[in-house]
């Protein structure tokens, strides 16, 4: 039987969906990677808050002659706004956390959605597949019967397998000398 209306239409759907979660599972992990540029960047902010803080302190123990042009006041500032450059980068990394775990487990379920989607599509045209080589193979033994048929329906003077009595009478052994 030759594959049916509903057979494609169900590979058509199969298709169709598959391709919607793979492009949710797409978006998943576009999210998921912007908020891992953005954990890294909260991190890259607190390390730089951190060396800035190491430089200001090194810099004003190297400096035991303070120079009268640069204001004494300057360092404490330095100082502080790198300890609140290392505040905001750990509160940052600490707020993202819990989004980057969502995201994450969110990424997982549309794999795992997809998958399933691919599996079942890839069924369908398994299923399509097999019932066009069944029809191929009926095909096939349907023309093989028909020639058959249509073979022994000759007449038999005409075959070739059959063969007369005195058809070939080189070929027949001649006894008549035995005697």
């Amino acid at each position: 039987m030759p594959v049916s209306s509903a057979l494609k239409r169900l590979l058509r759907i199969r298709d169709l969906e598959q391709e919607q979660h793979q492009r949710a599972l797409e978006s998943a992990l576009a999210e998921l990677r912007q908020l891992e540029k953005a954990l890294e960047q909260a991190a890259a902010r607190q390390r730089s808050g951190r060396s800035d803080f190491t430089a200001s302190v090194l810099d004003q123990n190297l400096n035991l002659h303070p120079n009268p042009d640069q204001k004494s006041y300057r360092k404490p500032l330095e100082q502080q706004s790198a300890l609140v450059e290392t505040t905001i980068g750990k509160r940052h990394a600490l707020a993202l956390a819990p989004r980057l775990s969502r995201a994450a487990a969110q990424a997982a379920l549309r794999r795992q959605e997809f998958l399933l989607k691919r599996m079942e599509r890839r069924q369908a045209e398994t299923l399509i597949e097999e019932t066009e080589a069944a029809d191929a193979l009926e095909a096939t033994r349907k023309g093989q019967k028909s020639l058959d048929d249509w073979y022994l329906a000759r007449p038999r003077t005409d075959r070739r397998d059959s063969v007369l009595p005195n058809a070939f009478p080189e070929e027949s052994e001649d006894f008549s000398n035995l005697a």
